[in-house]
């Protein structure tokens, strides 16, 4: 098999463009999902993910829609890199990569989440100041660095990992359902043929696998989000922990909030891993490494 003659370096860095690539691509639908998430009942200041992208805007201008991207496009290289290499080595044990990865995910994503949500917290002080919690700390200055120091000054590297269970139990499942589907839809669009698929067969199968697996796992990511999310309105829930949360979510929201932005969540995965699949089969790590000096044997 042709995949099996490329390279670690090279599929560390397919992974990492595609990352690169396709997160600037969605990354305005991620901020939607996380603040359509984080919305509880009493204090819904966004109805729909169109309705979030206009709204914030408006009030934080065009550039507002990608706060917190620098953060994500800094460790999405990594982490990215680590889940589609990993997936060669470990996939016949499928848990394992979802393992290696959430060391870069978690505290990825804790700062993610409060620069993209910080928006939505200072639009409620200005439309719904009664559902903003007293002390609530405003967060839509602040930079990832600033963010990570104060983690890290008030609750040590803990503060940076909260959340690590739901992270787990989101990518555990979804690289369970991704990899096996990907790997069979490619093959059913390869007809048989000798050799790699074409390019699109691997787009199309790595978007349709994605947001498959997306959607199967997005409770969880609501749960995640909760967790992670440090600040909140006056009438929103806090939680101690996985069960807590989806204890006071089924009881206070019931269980359609589990697929608050589920929708989100697929249109990003899908062109994401999309983008991945293209990257990682066309060989551009391999291109790339072909220009570097070779050693003599």
């Amino acid at each position: 098999m042709a995949d099996k003659q490329i390279s670690l370096p090279a599929k560390l860095i397919n992974g990492g463009i595609a990352g690169l690539i396709g997160v600037t691509c969605v990354f305005p639908i991620d901020l939607a999902k996380t603040r359509l998430q984080n919305q509880q009942n009493g204090s819904r200041l966004y109805t729909s993910m169109s309705d979030c992208l206009i709204k914030t805007i408006r009030s934080e201008g065009y550039f507002g829609m990608y706060r917190g991207a620098a953060v994500n496009l800094t460790l999405v290289t990594p982490e990215k890199a680590i889940k589609l290499a990993a997936n060669d080595f470990f996939r016949h044990h499928l848990s394992k990569d979802g393992n290696v990865s959430v060391i870069v995910t978690t505290p990825m994503e804790m700062l993610k989440i409060q620069l993209q949500d910080a928006g939505r917290i200072a639009a409620q002080r200005k439309l719904m100041p009664e559902t903003v919690a007293p002390g609530t700390v405003e967060t839509k200055s602040q930079t990832a660095m600033q963010l990570t120091r104060q983690l890290l000054r008030e609750k040590g590297i803990a503060g940076l990992y909260k959340g690590l269970g739901a992270t787990l139990l989101r990518d555990v499942p979804f690289s369970i359902i991704y990899f096996p589907l990907f790997a069979n839809l490619n093959k059913m669009g390869n007809k048989g043929a000798e050799g790699p698929a074409p390019f699109y067969v691997s787009f199309i199968s790595g978007c349709l696998a994605g947001s498959t697996a997306a959607v199967a796992v997005n409770p969880v990511d609501v749960i995640k989000t909760r967790l992670q999310s440090l600040n909140r309105g006056s009438s929103e829930d806090t939680y101690s922990g996985v069960t807590d949360c989806i204890r006071k979510i089924m009881r206070n929201e019931g269980p359609s909030a589990f697929l608050k932005g589920a929708y989100c969540r697929a249109l990003v995965i899908a062109p994401l891993f999309g983008i991945a699949q293209v990257v990682y089969f066309l060989g551009v790590g391999e291109f790339i490494l072909s220009f570097l000096p070779k050693k003599d044997k």
